[in-house]
């Protein structure tokens, strides 16, 4: 038989030894979670997201709105590489725009995260795309421009690139009667389709190529960020700009969020509500006091000019 009374009684009269051994086991678990959050984590979703995203790219190719996505997959597996196009398209403007955001973080000395991307359903693009999570307060307004603006920018200029490839590659057909999902047409890719396609007549339409469908919605998701809003990217730069005037210019522009919504897109509603509870105001930073310097205003207004030319107040079209 063991007995595990004189264990017990050695540890009760070793208060130090018995403290070692807890500090071990919890720097251990410390340690293990570290390593699960800070990469195993991030690397799990984002191979999620690869398959997702190449799922959703491979099914644009499906032809009749009957079949839903698995039965589309399970019929011809090997239709998955036929996403890449699209994924790798897409994933390469939200990894650009994270890494924008994870590089400046890192240069101003703010702990952050990995990008943690998030998979999504087949049935569009295949994920709600991407976050990082910082781990200690905004230094001065400085450092809070730096990252919030970096990201988009990056973005912005892979998905122009994309965008003038998949013109290239996309297809001008007659205007169709049917019914179905139009998308709306920023300033920025009216000029480009101009520029690289040419005048349309009134009685033509272009059919994007998967690569230019994944740059035109990599060029929504960067107008979405930059709207000027609590913690999205926006809000970060309005507030560097701002101070907290940056709270009374996204109260102004919840009511035309809505009628936005009201007239066209309602997914305006759902963002205002999603505004709603993470709040419109940005918070403080540590030091508001420090001044941006006139490089980096003028980069806050390329921000601006980037967010009203890549805007639609009506992204999707059922007509």
């Amino acid at each position: 038989m063991h007995h595990d009374e004189p264990i017990q009684n050695r540890i009760q009269n070793d208060p130090k030894s018995a403290s070692s051994e807890d500090s071990e086991g919890a720097d251990q678990v410390d340690v293990e979670r570290s390593l699960f959050s800070h990469l195993i984590l991030p690397g799990l979703l984002f191979l999620a997201t690869i398959g997702t995203v190449l799922w959703a790219g491979a099914y644009q190719a499906n032809t009749n709105p009957l079949v839903g996505p698995w039965n589309f997959l399970m019929a011809d597996p090997t239709a998955l590489w036929k996403g890449i196009p699209f994924a790798a398209t897409l994933l390469g403007i939200l990894v650009t725009h994270e890494l924008g955001h994870y590089v400046l973080s890192r240069i101003h000395g703010v702990p952050a995260s990995l990008p943690l991307f998030i998979p999504g359903l087949p049935h569009f693009v295949g994920t709600f795309g991407a976050i990082i999570r910082m781990r200690a307060p905004m230094t001065d307004r400085r450092a809070l421009f730096d990252i919030g603006v970096a990201g988009p920018i990056a973005g912005f200029v892979v998905a122009v690139i994309a965008l003038v490839v998949g013109l290239r590659l996309s297809t001008v057909v007659p205007i169709q009667s049917g019914y179905g999902l139009h998308l709306g047409e920023p300033l920025l890719l009216q000029f480009l389709s101009w520029l690289v396609i040419g005048p349309l007549s009134a009685t033509a339409d272009v059919v994007l190529h998967p690569i230019g469908f994944a740059a035109w919605f990599g060029l929504f998701i960067t107008s979405l960020n930059l709207l000027p809003i609590g913690q999205l990217d926006g809000g970060h730069v309005a507030y560097a700009l701002w101070g907290p005037r940056q709270r009374s210019v996204a109260v102004a522009l919840v009511p035309i969020l809505m009628l936005f919504g009201w007239l066209g897109w309602k997914g305006w509603f759902l963002w205002v509500g999603l505004a709603g509870m993470m709040g419109l105001a940005h918070p403080p930073v540590l030091n508001p006091d420090r001044e941006l310097g006139r490089t980096r205003v003028l980069v806050g207004w390329i921000a601006l000019a980037i967010f009203a030319l890549t805007f639609s107040w009506e992204p999707f079209v059922l007509r």
